[in-house]
């Protein structure tokens, strides 16, 4: 599903008004409609329940009284507070205060703090909040009674609902404006904004509702718009078939060059993915003092003895025994648990410069290439990088904390500018393709937050490339199939005793679930 920011949102809006000729309030009574919907499937019987709606002046505050009239128009008792003076109302929102005014439901004025202890109160009786404050427009910082009233409704224990977005979240971003209503279930209409998929934003959203109102689809489509979520639907139809007449080798042959002393296990997890994944053959390439470790370590995956000095680390001289094996292999992972010891970038300059089959770089290897960023400028062959925050950092320069606010800005401007796929790990992983379509990940969950799963990651992504999906699709797909693979595990496990071998565990049902969807 594409996913918009908030003037895209404007766009779509002013072309079904402008362009298609759709009344702006006939869409306003679309959304109102579909927000009582959800209030009818969440209280059941509306008659005679206490509905408290907070609005503002603008169109988010007009569909909150449209909302208004009809739960009145049920038989619920229903109390609309205006966060503004009446006659800032304009437009659409104006009619529909008028209707309400007219039917004479009940409205409080607030202008300041001297109603906030009957507002409270009024809290405290109802039965369920609507938040009709602000829209996605909203920037700057929250201030004075309308603190006052998100603060109100945060700690009144009530069932919130948002209309189009939690009050106080930018649309555009995800950030706090300051403050912001920390929703049950926010009822966004035609599609996700931005603001409400990003941290620290998609924890106030609660539960979320996409409504359609019944805007044209091909007015979306004219937008152009490259930001996407990923849906159990799409990754079904991207799943590798198995044919009933096939052999190993048509799966996918895996070299993972990974490993170094005490960190045989990054080696382990990411062939290990590959193969709960579908692989036919996976080799580890390993220092040579670690193979026998490694023999012990692995039973349905090989291993390649390379060149390490009897250090435990690979050497330069082994780029050469890598190159050979490629040759005979359909995807390489490099770079987990190989340390920063300098030969490790030599040995991936080297490589970069003459393959010809998908590299997924991770770990250690994206350190590396920190050291020599420009190297990708001579690559012939697709890549896919896989950073953290703090990898990413090392990449590009910018600071951790700039990073995590412009997650997908930072992840798009790379992909295209260095013509790589770009998976930003994290909270909300964002999956940058070089042509600019960007996917937004909503699998996954904090126990994820462990050494090793981003070597299940890496894992997972070359196996997919190696049973025939182009390395975009692998990226978007590998990550969702990560995430839910969590997610099963979760509920078994919970999140704080949940680790890196528990996803890998977790991979074959997460694929038997999704095939069956």
């Amino acid at each position: 599903m594409k996913v918009a920011n908030c003037s895209q949102m404007k766009n779509i809006d002013r072309t079904a008004i402008d362009e298609i000729g759709i009344p702006g309030i006939v869409l306003m009574e679309n959304a109102a409609l579909k927000v009582v919907e959800e209030i009818k499937g969440t209280l059941g019987e509306i008659g005679y329940k206490s509905i408290v709606i907070f609005c503002g002046k603008g169109n988010n505050g007009g569909d909150g009284f449209a909302i208004a009239r009809h739960l009145r128009n049920m038989g619920a008792n229903v109390l609309v507070i205006l966060l503004a003076d009446e006659n800032e109302i304009k437009g659409d929102a104006l009619i529909n205060f008028k209707i309400i005014r007219q039917l004479s439901i009940k409205i409080a004025q607030v202008y300041n703090r001297t109603a906030l202890e009957e507002i409270a109160a009024s809290l405290y009786m109802c039965d369920l909040v609507v938040d009709a404050i602000f829209g996605t427009g909203i920037k700057g910082k929250i201030t004075g009674i309308a603190d006052d009233i998100i603060q109100l409704i945060n700690f009144s224990g009530r069932y919130v609902i948002s209309v189009d977005i939690p009050s106080g979240i930018n649309g555009d971003d995800g950030r706090i404006c300051g403050i912001c209503v920390n929703a049950d279930k926010t009822v966004t209409f035609v599609l996700p904004k931005i603001g409400l998929l990003n941290f620290p934003a998609a924890d106030y959203v609660g539960e979320l509702v996409i409504a359609d109102i019944s805007i044209p689809h091909s007015i979306i489509q004219a937008q152009n718009i490259n930001i996407n979520t990923i849906g159990r639907e799409d990754i079904k139809a991207l799943l590798p078939l198995r044919k009933n007449d096939s052999n190993k080798g048509d799966y996918g042959k895996i070299v993972v060059v990974a490993g170094s002393t005490g960190m045989t296990g990054a080696a382990a997890l990411a062939a290990t993915a590959a193969l709960r994944s579908g692989s036919g053959l996976v080799t580890v390439g390993i220092p040579k003092s670690l193979n026998m470790l490694m023999e012990v370590k692995l039973t349905e995956a090989m291993s390649l003895p390379l060149e390490d000095d009897g250090k435990g680390v690979l050497s330069q001289s082994c780029a050469s025994q890598i190159l050979e094996k490629m040759r005979k292999t359909d995807v390489l992972v490099f770079g987990p648990g190989l340390t920063n010891e300098p030969s490790v970038s030599d040995i991936l300059a080297d490589i970069l410069k003459k393959a010809d089959i998908p590299i997924i770089i991770d770990a250690d290897g994206i350190n590396a290439l920190a050291k020599n960023i420009n190297i990708l400028k001579e690559c012939n062959c697709p890549v896919v990088i896989t950073p953290h925050p703090g990898e990413m950092s090392r990449l590009t320069g910018l600071d951790i904390r700039h990073i995590q606010s412009d997650r997908i800005e930072v992840a798009q401007k790379f992909a295209q500018e260095w013509q790589v796929t770009v998976v930003l790990k994290g909270a909300r992983t964002i999956i940058a393709w070089p042509t600019g379509e960007t996917f937004i990940n909503t699998t996954g969950n904090p126990g994820m937050a462990t050494g090793g799963t981003g070597d299940v990651l890496s894992g997972l992504i070359a196996s997919l490339i190696g049973q025939g999906l182009d390395i975009n699709r692998a990226a978007m797909m590998g990550v969702y199939i990560h995430g839910f693979a969590a997610d099963l595990e979760v509920g078994q496990k919970g999140q704080h005793g949940l680790i890196a071998t528990d996803i890998v565990e977790a991979l074959p049902m997460a694929f038997y679930e999704l095939s069956n969807a």
